[in-house]
């Protein structure tokens, strides 16, 4: 096939191509194949090399006349594709139903409790302190003997206890048990702080629930003292409602399992001339404390003589009110979602 021939098929073929052509993708191709460095347009461009100088005379305006022809389609196919899409767009919108429902992905957000929990735990971490853990339905002997709280003690009457069917079995009062459970088999010297779920046979209101939040701490090693106790406390509150400006103080508390023990009351975090949250008198209570009672450490195999220690315990569900300014207990445990949202 000659030039001629060849520049009459290709200007053909590259018309019926670029027609073809309804995507960019496709026009781009289409393109590449005619008008690139390598395409059919360039071949004949190169082949005008061979020719003398009369043909070079002849074929290469065609050459050029061809180039310009598959340029100008090549732009007006990709004007007719652009205004295409255009045109596509804007039906799409003209129709659209403003009634309709759109998919919402829901947004997941941490529980207040998950929160609380986690934070607690870091300020403990932080401390040198293990995060440890039991079981929630107890033995009597777990929840109360062990913790010098006989039968016949009157303190039982201080815990509204949930008994269930299996013979000295309840649901944990208290997360002390985990700290017996830690005596028993821990190397001394320890500190753990066990957080979990606790049970009380309660009337429901804003303040009280049948389940709610407690952490318990137990430190034991040689020559512990009420020092070691107080600077503890002062430094878990600071962590917890991250001021460094709370103080404690301590009063007289009576607890089977402590001896002495103690009240700790934090100054007010949100305050400092008194507030609805304190109760204008700038201290809040916030948990019993003391040193091991010789009768805790010596049922669970651990000389008195030797070794000492000290326990705290205070409700992380009380905390999260007091750190989220919630005030209904029952809002923890309702699912609502605008109430969850803000976590």
């Amino acid at each position: 096939m000659n030039l001629k021939d060849q520049i009459s098929t290709t200007k053909a073929q590259l018309l019926k191509t670029f027609e073809a052509a309804t995507t960019e993708h496709a026009l781009e191709e289409a393109r590449i194949q005619f008008l690139g460095r390598n395409g059919q347009i360039a071949a004949l461009m190169e082949s005008l090399k061979t020719l003398s100088l009369e043909e070079k005379k002849s074929f290469g305006p065609q050459l050029n006349e061809l180039k310009k022809v598959a340029e100008t389609t090549y732009n007006e196919r990709k004007a007719a594709i652009a205004k295409a899409q255009e045109q596509q767009a804007f039906a799409k919108f003209q129709h659209f139903d403003v009634t309709a429902s759109t998919y919402q992905p829901l947004k997941s957000t941490l529980h207040p409790y998950t929160h609380i929990v986690e934070h607690v735990e870091n300020v403990f971490m932080s401390m040198g302190y293990e995060i440890v853990d039991g079981p929630e339905a107890e033995t009597d002997y777990y929840n109360f003997e062990a913790l010098n709280i006989p039968a016949d003690h009157p303190a039982r009457d201080m815990y509204d206890t949930f008994w269930l069917d299996v013979p000295n079995m309840l649901m944990r009062t208290h997360t002390s048990p985990v700290e017996v459970h830690a005596m028993e088999t821990k190397e001394l010297p320890f500190a753990v702080v066990a957080p979990g779920r606790v049970y009380r046979h309660e009337a429901t209101d804003a303040s009280h629930d049948i389940m709610f939040l407690q952490t318990e701490g137990l430190f034991i090693g040689k020559n512990i003292s009420m020092a070691h106790l107080f600077a503890t406390a002062k430094a878990a509150l600071q962590g917890i409602f991250e001021k460094k400006d709370i103080n404690i103080r301590m009063r007289p508390g009576f607890f089977p399992f402590v001896e002495p023990g103690v009240e700790i009351d934090m100054t007010c975090p949100f305050c400092k001339h008194g507030c609805s949250v304190c109760k204008k008198t700038t201290w809040i209570e916030v948990f019993p404390a003391g040193l091991c009672h010789p009768n805790v450490l010596k049922c669970s195999g651990i000389d008195p003589e030797i070794y000492s220690g000290f326990a705290f315990g205070f409700g992380l569900t009380r905390l999260a009110m007091i750190k989220y300014g919630i005030n209904d207990l029952r809002l923890f445990h309702s699912g609502k979602l605008q109430f969850l949202d803000q976590f």
